[in-house]
């Protein structure tokens, strides 16, 4: 896991908990879940938006900004 062994995260870990307390820990550990949930909803919402605009029927357009016409076939 990200090339550290046992020892690494034990003392890493150790660290922490010096650090927040252990009263702190949970509501630290809820809080990054709660961000880590909120982005990876904003990262698929982005992906669904780009992939719907990328999707998107679109109709060319000339110059003059009128709508081309494709395959249209003339009765005579």
């Amino acid at each position: 896991m990200f090339g550290l062994g046992m020892g690494e995260l034990m003392v890493i870990l150790f660290i922490i908990l010096l650090l927040f307390g252990s009263k702190n820990l949970p509501e630290l550990a809820r809080t990054l879940g709660k961000s880590m949930r909120e982005f990876k909803k904003a990262t698929s919402e982005i992906k669904e938006t780009i992939d719907a605009e990328m999707t998107m029927d679109t109709k060319p357009v000339d110059t003059n900004g009128k709508t081309l016409e494709l395959n249209s076939k003339k009765s005579s």
